[in-house]
């Protein structure tokens, strides 16, 4: 298993097993209310799937690098359920 899907997994494990929906978890980590995931609010996701805090900030790039679809730097929840469902397969 590489790195990125242990990553992954460890996002999905903190979803599932904290959450009741993906909903509910972009909700949750969207501290602004925004309906958009910033780099930071990306990090604390990572924080708390427990992902190396040495790491979380090129982990939050590479997300966002990944998963914006319409340039703006934050994930929206169209992206972050694109990235849910591609996790979960």
């Amino acid at each position: 298993m590489s790195t990125k899907d242990q990553i992954l997994k460890k996002i999905e494990i903190l979803i599932t097993n904290h959450f009741e929906t993906p909903k509910k978890a972009f909700e949750f980590f969207d501290s602004n209310g925004d309906q958009k995931l910033s780099k930071a609010e990306i990090k604390n996701l990572l924080q708390e799937a427990e992902i190396s805090g040495f790491i979380r900030g090129i982990i939050a790039s590479k997300l966002i690098e990944g998963y914006d679809k319409d340039g703006d730097q934050l994930i929206s929840w169209s992206e972050f359920k694109a990235a849910i469902d591609e996790i979960s397969q």
